[in-house]
């Protein structure tokens, strides 16, 4: 069982940055692929990006390359999303998730744990 709550989250101006957080339970957290997703009113969660947990490879939404950055501190049990460069569309309610094993693919439906979520809002 893993136990994820984010923090981070907030109002800030397009353009600026945020850096989210994901503190997870748990002494095998370095086994498990993280994920951050994000859900806008009326529409679908969405996957923003991920990491495996052996490799620390990162896998990202189109729509985030280049601006959002994932990473994790297995010493922390600690995830990470720093957000730069933001947008107004990535207004959004931004959960983190967990699976043990490999990364398998980007979506939601494959990931067992979740976190609260915590709300990003980018003004214009």
């Amino acid at each position: 069982q893993v136990q994820l709550v984010e923090s981070g989250g907030g109002l800030v101006q397009a353009g600026g940055s945020l850096r989210l957080s994901c503190a997870a339970s748990g002494r095998t957290f370095n086994t498990y692929t993280m994920g951050w997703f994000r859900q806008a009113p009326g529409k679908d969660r969405g996957f923003v990006a991920a990491v495996s947990g052996s490799t620390a490879r990162t896998y990202y939404a189109d729509s985030v390359k280049g601006r959002f950055t994932i990473y994790r501190d297995n010493t922390k049990n600690t995830l990470y999303l720093q957000m730069n460069s933001l947008k107004p569309e990535d207004t959004a309610v931004y959960a983190c998730a967990a699976v043990p094993g490999a990364y398998r693919g980007s979506s939601y439906h494959l990931y067992d744990y979740w976190g609260q979520g915590t709300q990003v809002t980018v003004s214009s």
